[in-house]
């Protein structure tokens, strides 16, 4: 190594230590500044304010809402959901998937009530997994602004000066809640109610809707055959038997059943289709989709028309035989009618609805036709169509059985032994010795008073359409 490069090393290394005791004067320097410029009991001040702040703010996060300060009004709400994704509507024990639960959790974030036993909640229908509503209905207590009063309001004693003579418009229910509600679950208005209206109770008729295309089905005798379910029958062998919740009366009466087509207007296409709409009291579990399941075996001719007399007359066929039910997601809560209600809808929201329900379409529709595209380009190539029925639950029998002679489920009889031994029915002694009554044990989210005797424990001439439409009965 040359003596000039050895030379030119010790000079740079001298550099670096210059400039390392620079840069070490300036950082002391600097620190001292700083320590000068805030005394240490300044600086504790500081971090004592900062403190304070953050537990003030804090302390205002946590301070419960006074829901005692302002009125509350008994309220009717109409709302519609796509229930495809959802366990139900009701809420469930097993999950919290389901429509009534999102609703909940929508109510107590805007803190329209303060919480769900003390609300005075009905629902109108409870419609189970997979199945839609465009008007399902339910009544409850909401926070209101009305201290002047009005229809359903109740005013809390202790008002500050002067509030009751101020006149405000009402807190925008539909638009509150649609906000944080999920986009297929939407409010559409909501009407004032006394406080004694119930969704569940003054519902004067149901309507569902089951949607299906023609496919090889004979529409006209499906349509002969949705006549014969009009008027007061038996429904045991057309629905699931909820013996284990006090159901054990299962007359009901069905005001009218028809099939038509979606559009007026069609040709022979086997992709048309169809609606079986029918319009009830109530209904029982599954009955809906039992009855579809008939018109289907009907439609394919497998079953004679007059097999739903057979099966409506329960002292010949007491029994009900086995059979699938129809599959969930064609079938929609269209209308549940009250008499009386002003409901109040708000232009802004419904627009918005409206664009949402658009947009679910567009999505829907444009899928719906690639997919016929697809089949239309392989029956192109010389592909066969099914023939098969795709709406029934279940593989389909290669060698189809008729109904009547297929094995029968347990009578109405065993189901009751059965659920008294299991503890979930009690036996009790009718009035002056009379019959012995059945009384099913109350579910945890029921909002019943605890002295309403189940519907089976009245004979059929008594019961009222109200009690026809008891929320567990109006399952689908």
């Amino acid at each position: 190594m040359s003596e000039a490069l050895v030379r030119r090393i010790k000079e740079l290394e001298a550099d670096l230590e210059t400039l390392r005791s620079q840069l070490k004067e300036s950082s002391d320097a600097g620190a001292d500044v700083e320590l000068t410029s805030t005394s240490p009991r300044e600086n504790t001040d500081c971090k004592s304010n900062t403190r304070a702040s953050k537990k003030g703010k804090k302390a205002f996060k946590e301070r419960p809402f006074d829901f005692q300060a302002s009125p509350r009004r008994h309220a009717a709400l109409r709302l519609a959901y796509l229930g495809w994704s959802y366990q139900g509507f009701a809420v469930q024990d097993n999950t919290d998937n389901t429509v009534e639960a999102r609703l909940f959790e929508a109510l107590l974030k805007t803190r329209l009530i303060p919480d769900r036993q003390s609300s005075n909640y009905h629902r109108c229908g409870r419609t189970d997994k997979g199945v839609s509503a465009f008007s399902q209905v339910i009544t409850i207590d909401l926070r209101s602004t009305q201290f002047c009063g009005g229809l359903g309001v109740t005013v809390p004693d202790r008002v500050v000066g002067g509030a009751e003579d101020k006149v405000t418009a009402e807190l925008p229910y539909v638009k509150m809640l649609n906000r944080v509600l999920p986009q297929d679950i939407r409010i559409l208005d909501w009407s004032p109610v006394a406080e004694g209206f119930s969704a569940r109770f003054d519902c004067q008729s149901r309507t569902y809707r089951y949607y299906f295309p023609r496919g090889s089905l004979d529409v006209a005798l499906m349509t002969d055959a949705a006549k014969r379910y009009e008027g007061t029958y038996d429904f045991r062998n057309l629905c699931k038997m909820d013996v284990g919740n006090g159901v054990l009366q299962f007359e009901r009466t069905i005001l009218s059943a028809s099939v038509k087509p979606v559009r007026p207007q069609l040709s022979d296409d086997q992709y048309d289709l169809f609606i079986f709409e029918i319009k009830g009291l109530g209904f029982l579990y599954h009955q809906v989709r039992c009855m579809m399941a008939l018109l289907l075996l009907i439609g394919q001719k497998l079953e004679a028309p007059e097999i739903i007399n057979q099966l409506l007359d329960v002292q010949s066929n007491p029994r009900k035989p086995q059979y699938s039910m129809a599959v969930d997601y064609p079938l929609v809560l269209y209308d549940c009618h009250f008499e009386g209600l002003s409901w109040t809808q708000e232009a802004e929201e419904g627009t918005h609805i409206l664009a949402a329900l658009q947009q679910h379409w567009t999505q829907s529709t444009i899928r719906t036709h690639v997919i016929h595209g697809m089949i239309q380009g392989l029956e192109a190539r010389g592909g066969l169509s099914s023939n098969h029925c795709l709406l029934v639950e279940g593989s389909r029998q290669k060698n189809y059985r008729p109904l009547l002679e297929r094995p029968c489920c347990e009578s109405l009889e065993s189901r009751i032994e059965h659920f008294v031994k299991r503890g979930r029915l009690e036996r009790e002694e009718g009035e002056n010795g009379g019959e012995t009554l059945h009384r099913g044990k109350r579910s945890k989210h029921s909002h019943n008073p605890p002295g309403l005797p189940v519907l089976s424990e009245m004979p059929p001439s008594k019961q009222s359409i109200d009690q026809q439409a008891e929320d567990v009965l109006t399952g689908e």
